[in-house]
């Protein structure tokens, strides 16, 4: 006689389908936890090798070539990784920095994401490479997305803003014009207003969301950039050209080119420029914050504060705890202004710097590094 089944056949056929979901939902996790150490590994150094590292990783390619805006060609360059027939793209502008599309750091990120299975395009930010932030550089950051995912045959790509760019891509993603295209935005040590930023920078105070403030340690660069965008609130207009070059050259690191110019300015000039050569930044306090109030405005503008309202885009946010560029109290206000039912993932973490990953770390917070890129990887793969 045969024993009776102690359960229905379809409730056995259901339970062996939870458990391959199951299965299926812990492999897909691994796998993107494992690209996520690839990317963790060779974004710190290239070079990096070992058996798992081999398994996950794709040769890449390059192709340095001008894409079509509207505002005309912007220089550009597509990481692509070996192999794969159709990869997913992600679009990573990168922040402020003279190199543009080469500065090293972005250089090795985009590899390390194209190594991971992913097309990468890193347009060049005029704007940026000189050391300012404005409007045009949204229009850039999203007609690249658009341009990107129709070379792609996609109809949405994912974006990485690295830095100041990472303000500028939120702008980007809220924008109608092109948040159908954005699957998914990362920001990196981004700001939420630029007029925080800047009084941070020349008052080494963090502004908080509950309306107090914390001592925050700034590097002076910070306060250099802001001069430098806005030569003339600083310099008499005859000053002008020439204090652009000594600036110019004393925030790429060339002292002595920058020194050259220091004769050509007037008295009033050359005082102005040994203040900030000297490191007496704080001599000139209050006029900068001068300067910050004249231009709220402008700041707002570009500032993603009040303004993300209607987004519609993933995003996971990405902050170092020690961020002395862009305070990592900035991410706590975009905590605040993106709708929380779009925030995908939000760390701030000492095992991350301003825009690239501390090399000594916590196993702990490394973890949770890893954990916060596998999630944004597995957003951007769709």
């Amino acid at each position: 006689m045969t024993a009776k089944r102690k359960h229905p056949l379809w409730a056995e056929l259901a339970g062996a389908l939870l458990l391959l979901v199951f299965l299926s939902v812990g492999i897909e996790r691994l796998r993107y936890e494992l690209r996520s150490y690839s990317v963790l590994r060779h974004f710190l150094d290239p070079a990096a090798s070992g058996l798992v590292l081999r398994e996950v990783t794709f040769d890449v390619s390059t192709e340095d070539f001008a894409m079509p805006t509207k505002a005309g060609p912007v220089r550009a360059r597509i990481y692509s990784p070996a192999g794969m027939a159709h990869p997913q793209g992600i679009v990573v502008a990168h922040g402020i920095h003279r190199l543009g599309i080469d500065e090293p750091r972005l250089v090795n990120f985009s590899r390390a994401l194209a190594g991971s299975g992913f097309a990468v395009l890193t347009p060049e930010i005029a704007a940026l490479a000189d050391y300012h932030v404005d409007a045009d550089s949204i229009a850039t950051i999203g007609e690249s997305t658009q341009w990107f995912a129709q070379k792609l045959g996609e109809r949405r790509v994912a974006l990485v803003g690295i830095s100041f760019a990472g303000g500028l891509s939120l702008m980007a993603a809220r924008d109608p014009r092109y948040e159908g295209g954005i699957r998914a935005v990362a920001v990196m040590g981004a700001y939420d207003d630029l007029n925080h930023v800047s009084r941070f920078l020349v008052t080494n105070r963090a502004e908080l969301p509950d309306g107090t403030s914390e001592p925050y340690t700034a590097h002076e660069y910070g306060a250099l950039v802001f001069v430098y965008a806005h030569l003339g609130q600083f310099f008499p207009a005859g000053d002008l050209p020439t204090a652009h070059e000594a600036l110019k050259y004393w925030l790429w690191e060339q002292p002595e080119n920058a020194q050259a110019w220091v004769p050509k300015l007037s008295p009033e000039g050359q005082s102005m420029m040994q203040k900030m050569f000297s490191h007496h930044v704080d001599d000139m306090r209050p006029e900068i914050l001068d300067r910050i109030k004249e231009d709220a405005t402008e700041l707002s503008t570009i500032s993603p504060e009040g303004k993300m309202g209607n987004l519609r885009v993933p995003v996971y946010i990405l902050h170092g705890s020690t961020d002395d560029i862009i305070p990592s109290t900035e991410s706590l206000w975009l905590e605040k202004d993106v709708p929380r039912g779009e925030i995908a993932a939000a760390l701030i973490t000492p095992a991350f710097a301003h825009v690239d990953p501390e090399r000594s770390v916590d196993m702990r917070d490394e973890l949770q590094l890893v954990d916060f890129i596998a999630k944004f990887l597995r957003a951007a793969g769709g």
